[in-house]
Formats: structure tokens, C-alpha cells, sequence
């Protein structure tokens, strides 16, 4: 099973309506480890990593996002699997 990581920055309204603990939510279920967090811009930053095919099934849920999201636009950076995460946090700044 091919592993990689994904990173995003979603735009949009998405803050303020529990995008971080439904992406947390969302990656647990999907057994992805990383992070997501707010940006002091408006936008939430995250960082995704396990099996390819799990990482799709993330990425096109944040393009939804929880009830009351209005995601803009995402933009997407593909890299290798580093293994450095143990399970997906939530990162308040």
C-alpha cells in the first residue's frame, strides 16, 4: 500500500464552524496521522499523511468541510510519507 502526505490550505468560510475538530474527526476515521490548524489569515492549514487512496477520500471531504463551511478553494501540495506523526492533532495557536 503506497503511503504519501498532503498538504492543504483551504479558503473560504471556514472558520468558526468546526472545521478543525470535523477534519480531526474525519482523518481519525479515515486513519490518517498530521494536524490542522486556523491561520490568523481566514484560512485552515493541513497537513495529511498515510495511504494514498486515504488521503484522496480527505482531501474531498475538505473540499465539503462540515455543515455551515463555504469552502472557496483549496490548495493542494502532494510530497512523500514521512512518518514523523503518531495521530492527527489539532494545533491551537
Amino acid at each position: 500500500m503506497e503511503k504519501g502526505r498532503v498538504h492543504l490550505i483551504i479558503s473560504g468560510f471556514v472558520q468558526g464552524v468546526f472545521y478543525r475538530a470535523s477534519t480531526r474527526n474525519t482523518a481519525e476515521r479515515l486513519g490518517l496521522q498530521g494536524w490542522v490548524r486556523n491561520l490568523p489569515d481566514g484560512n485552515v492549514e493541513v497537513v495529511f499523511e498515510g495511504p494514498i487512496d486515504k488521503l484522496q477520500e480527505g482531501v474531498e471531504w475538505c473540499h465539503e468541510g462540515p455543515p455551515g463551511a463555504r469552502v472557496a478553494g483549496i490548495n493542494e501540495e502532494w510530497d512523500n510519507f514521512s512518518g514523523e506523526f503518531k495521530g492527527f492533532n489539532i494545533i491551537y495557536s
